[in-house]
């Protein structure tokens, strides 16, 4: 019987990568070594590396990815190019290309210049306006298209498992593509279902993932967050606030129930509160990806048909959204910082 030697790690990825179909650009070390200036200019770091900004030579900005080369960083690379490496579209970053060489484990992407989705809604500067509603409706429907793409325009369906803000980047434009493939998962389309150990981030992680069922509408779930936070300027646990205003997903069902969801719109600039009837109807479109029962959920194409204009909210809807032990185990893990992904500054784009 043959049996492979430890040291055959490298041999193993090469006959990995041979048999993925599509594959972006292979670059050398040395290039990326070139093209980053050594990795002299550090923009983000993440849970398993460090990106670096960097620029081709023909001019091209590019951010660089440096993975560690065991452990979960192998684990994060291989899922970057099992999932993105092969497809496109515009609302998804641009896997440009990567590097494996010795120990080393590189992917390069696209360079997104207005950075990530958080800093436009949770940190906003004196000098910066905030986002207006077409702005934020746009956005939106870009991050619904490109999660519509991942589960229903793909060979398998792709389940992301940590869409947040930031993983939300915004190029020029202010046009959302989504990034961070290293916890996705691939599923068959012939199974609707797949048993998995929790992961994500505290905050967004549906209730159904931990009892480790795991489905697209995760992504749906997790989405309906994603919206409640842009609609209403705020962080899903924001520990600024009063006791009983934590949690924003239990104020929303208090504030649906009581009719009252206009009140909770970002007050920031005017063009939220001028917009108020379509934003309100938003939300409800928000509420219906946060139900409970998974399989109440809209898919993501309903999703964007909704926005679009062309299909209606689900007239029944249960406000029960969250439980006392979903809302226990976010602020426990919110509060010991045990986040599957760290909430970080955007590692495919640099400061504003």
């Amino acid at each position: 019987m043959f049996v492979r030697k430890k040291g055959d790690g490298a041999e193993e990825m090469e006959e990995y990568l041979d048999q993925i179909s599509g594959m972006p650009i292979r670059f050398s070390y040395a290039k990326l070594k070139i093209a980053t200036g050594n990795f002299q200019k550090k923009i983000g770091q993440g849970g398993f590396g460090s990106v670096f900004e960097g620029s081709l030579q023909d001019g091209q900005k590019i951010a660089v990815k440096c993975l560690e080369s065991s452990g979960q960083g192998k684990k994060e690379f291989l899922a970057e190019v099992k999932t993105i490496g092969s497809i496109h579209h515009q609302n998804l970053v641009t896997l440009i290309g990567f590097c494996v060489e010795k120990l080393h484990r590189l992917l390069v992407y696209e360079f997104m210049s207005n950075g990530s989705l958080d800093k436009w809604i949770f940190c906003i500067q004196p000098q910066q306006p905030p986002l207006d509603w077409p702005s934020r409706k746009t956005i939106i429907l870009n991050i619904a298209k490109g999660l519509a793409y991942l589960h229903e325009g793909c060979r398998k369906k792709i389940v992301h498992l940590d869409i947040k803000p930031q993983n939300i980047l915004l190029d020029a434009n202010l046009h959302a593509k989504i990034s961070d493939f290293g916890l996705s998962k691939l599923i068959d389309r012939d199974r609707s279902r797949v048993a998995t150990t929790m992961r994500g981030t505290p905050g967004y992680i549906a209730p159904e993932l931990i009892s480790s069922v795991m489905t697209e509408k995760a992504d749906v779930y997790s989405f309906g967050v994603v919206l409640m936070e842009v609609v209403c300027g705020r962080k899903n646990v924001d520990r600024s606030q009063p006791v009983e205003l934590l949690h924003l997903l239990p104020v929303l069902m208090k504030k649906a129930m009581d009719d009252g969801l206009i009140d909770m719109i970002d007050r920031r600039g005017e063009s939220m509160q001028s917009h108020s009837s379509e934003v309100v109807k938003v939300m409800r479109l928000a509420i219906w990806c946060l139900q409970r029962d998974y399989k109440k959920r809209p898919s993501m194409s309903m999703v964007v048909k909704v926005l679009e204009g062309t299909m209606e909210v689900e007239a029944e809807l249960d406000y029960n959204m969250h439980t006392p032990t979903i809302l226990a185990a976010v602020t426990r893990e919110t509060e010991l910082e045990t986040t599957a992904t760290e909430i970080l500054p955007s590692f495919l784009s640099g400061p504003r």
